[in-house]
C-alpha cells in the first residue's frame, strides 16, 4: 500500500523490452537506500516489485504485459523521470490517501492554466473511471495523491474520453513531481479511489 505521497523523482536508466514484457533500470538513490529483492516501490503510481539493487542508487524490477496494457509505463524510455515511492509503513502516517499502486487506467492532460503560485491541469479519463471521480474526492495521477477541483464533459471531445476531472497543483507539487512539467497531451496513470469500487461493488451485490 501507497499513499501518493511522491518520495523521489527518479530516471529510467536502461529498458529492456521482451515479447510479453519489459525489465526496467530506474535510478532513484532515496527509495534504493533501503530497497532489497521481493520490496515494493510505486513508479508513476504502478506497483513494482524490486528485483535486484544495482550500484546503490538504482533498482532493476520487470513489468508484465498486463501493466503494459493499463497503464503509460510502456511510454518510458531511457531518460524519463518518474515519481517514486516506497510502500507505506505500518507506523507512518497516512499523508495522502489509501492508493493501492494498481493503475485502472490512463488519461490525457488536455490543458494547463497556470496561476502565479499554483495551476490548475485538466485531465480526460476513460467513461468507464468517471464514475468513480467526485468533486474534493481524491485520485490518484502518475501516483500523485490529489484532489478533485472540478468536473466536467467536453462534448466533442475524443469517445471514451469525454469527461474531464482538473486538479490544482501546488509550487511543492509542480517542483517535485513529473505532472509539474507533462506536456499537453502527455499520457497519465490513474487510480481511482478503491472505497468508491467496494462500494459500488457491494451495492451490486445487494
Amino acid at each position: 500500500m501507497f499513499t501518493g505521497i511522491v518520495e523521489e523523482l527518479g530516471e529510467i536508466v536502461a529498458v529492456e523490452r521482451l515479447t510479453d514484457a519489459s525489465r526496467l533500470t530506474i535510478r532513484g538513490k532515496l527509495v534504493t537506500s533501503d530497497a532489497g529483492h521481493g520490496d515494493s516501490i510505486a513508479v508513476n503510481g504502478v506497483c513494482l516489485t524490486v528485483v535486484d539493487v544495482v550500484g546503490g542508487d538504482s533498482f532493476t524490477t520487470d513489468v508484465m504485459g498486463e501493466t503494459l496494457n493499463r497503464s503509460g509505463i510502456g511510454k518510458l524510455d531511457i531518460g524519463s523521470r518518474v515519481n517514486l515511492e516506497r510502500a507505506a509503513a505500518v507506523n507512518s502516517r497516512l499523508g495522502g490517501h489509501i492508493v493501492q499502486g494498481h493503475v485502472d487506467g490512463t488519461g490525457t492532460i488536455v490543458s494547463r492554466d497556470p496561476q502565479e503560485n499554483w495551476e490548475v491541469v485538466r485531465i480526460a479519463l476513460p467513461d468507464a473511471l468517471a464514475r468513480y471521480v467526485v468533486e474534493k474526492g481524491s485520485i490518484t495521477v502518475d501516483g500523485i495523491s490529489l484532489t478533485v477541483s472540478g468536473l466536467g464533459v467536453d462534448e466533442a471531445g475524443e469517445p471514451g474520453h469525454r469527461d474531464w476531472f482538473e486538479v490544482s497543483l501546488i509550487p511543492t507539487t509542480r517542483e517535485l513531481t513529473t505532472l509539474g512539467t507533462a506536456p499537453v497531451g502527455a499520457t497519465v496513470n490513474l487510480e481511482a479511489d478503491i472505497i468508491a469500487k467496494y462500494v459500488e461493488r457491494l451495492t451490486q451485490r445487494g
